[in-house]
């Protein structure tokens, strides 16, 4: 009979498969929290970077030196703003905030982004008269991004991506997907292929088909992407031969609407060179929390020809709001931070502003672009949104035609 302290009795405390996958999940989703926040700093510093440049080039002669030194400065911050906006769609989870956008040009972008410096190639098939999904585009950009890297390891060498093209009538559901109109985006690569015996595990969490040992590269990419694809109401599917490369086939649904213009990584609209920004006169309360955005955001109305007034939080801006209207000199429009650090947010504030007067004209300003305000800024009745960080061309377009009810 073996004696009680013999490790035949001891107990086992090593932490199971399961319990290690949980805090995998655990750890990554700090991450994903703490990058969030990150990126939302960051975007408030980049508004103040990019504000003030946009604003020094409106006061410098074309011809200057400095006006190529700005620009080229400009040109940096805009590549550090398609940063942050990899940062934030990797920390978002929840819902998709969908909205009418060509697929097209976002596959096309994400793979630009994804092979950049890297050996292979990608070639898109024709892509007339393909619908527009209803989706959000930075979950789904992730989607279709983790794939495209997963095709690329699957051939470090060199190899040639392939994507397809195509519009679906699904006339009869099945257990994932309900009848309706879809788009099909095939992936294929001239990878080593996968197993058959591992098909059914490609979506699980740290399943990988590379082996033991350091070059071992499991991780959330494939599982990530199932997710995102399922929430959106679509369907992912594989197939593949050993020695013949895989193909991935991702179905979603289609949108009825038009499919918004949008720049890339972008909810605002990058101005273009010839643009001018728009002049105009009233009032403007600016609520930020953020002192160098309530500066700049002053400087740049004062230069467009308005009058600025500031306050920090919403109850303050509310109260402001008020009382202006008491006095019979009422703003013309509000600028609403959505996100503000221990007080009252824009969200909460266009209530109270809409009980004192239905017809405020309210602006949604945020560093927090995936939030489902801004994606349905209207539905929260605001009148416009300017997503942090944006310069002054699209700023005073924005502000314009709201002031102007156009």
């Amino acid at each position: 009979m073996p004696e009680l302290d013999s490790p035949m009795n001891a107990p086992d405390n090593r932490p199971t498969d399961q319990q290690n996958l949980k805090m995998q999940i655990r750890h990554l989703e700090s991450i994903a929290a703490f990058s969030g926040g990150v990126a939302h700093d960051y975007n408030n510093l980049l508004t103040a970077i990019m504000g003030n440049i946009s604003l020094a080039l409106e006061q410098v002669a074309a011809d200057s030196e400095l006006t190529g030194l700005l620009e080229q400065a400009l040109t940096a911050s805009r590549a550090a703003k398609t940063l942050t906006r990899r940062l934030i769609t990797f920390s978002k989870g929840g819902q998709p905030a969908k909205q009418p956008t060509d697929m097209v040009e976002v596959v096309r972008n994400t793979a630009a982004f994804s092979l950049s410096g890297t050996p292979i190639r990608c070639e898109l098939g024709p892509s007339n008269g393909i619908w527009s999904a209803l989706i959000d585009r930075g979950q789904i950009s992730q989607a279709i991004h983790n794939l495209i890297v997963n095709a690329a390891e699957s051939m470090p060498s060199s190899g040639t991506i392939f994507i397809s093209f195509e519009n679906m009538i699904l006339d009869s559901p099945n257990s994932t997907l309900s009848h309706g109109r879809y788009i099909d985006i095939a992936i294929r690569d001239q990878g080593t292929g996968i197993p058959a015996g591992h098909i059914d595990k490609i979506f699980d969490p740290y399943f990988s088909t590379r082996g033991e040992g350091p070059d071992k590269r499991a991780g959330l990419g494939l599982s990530v992407s199932h997710s995102i694809i399922a929430r959106h109401g679509g369907d992912i599917t594989v197939c593949s031969r050993v020695g013949s490369g895989t193909t991935f086939h991702i179905l979603l649904p289609a949108s009825s609407a038009a499919a918004k213009t949008v720049q890339p990584d972008s909810v605002n609209r990058m101005p273009e060179k010839k643009e001018q920004p728009v002049s105009g006169q009233g009032r403007i309360l600016v609520m930020d929390d953020e002192a160098m955005i309530r500066e700049l955001t002053g400087n740049m109305l004062r230069h467009l020809g308005y009058e600025a007034d500031f306050a920090e939080t919403g109850q303050e801006a509310v109260r402001k709001y008020q009382a202006a209207r008491e006095r019979s000199t009422p703003y013309d429009a509000v600028i609403l931070d959505l996100t503000v650090k221990g007080g009252m947010g824009g969200e909460a504030a266009i209530k109270r502003l809409i009980a004192i007067d239905p017809a405020v004209k309210a602006i949604v300003s945020s560093g927090y672009t995936d939030n489902p305000v801004i994606a349905d800024y209207g539905h929260y009745g605001f009148r416009e949104v300017v997503a942090k960080p944006y310069e002054m061309v699209e700023f005073s377009a924005k502000l314009s035609r709201v002031i102007n009810d156009r």
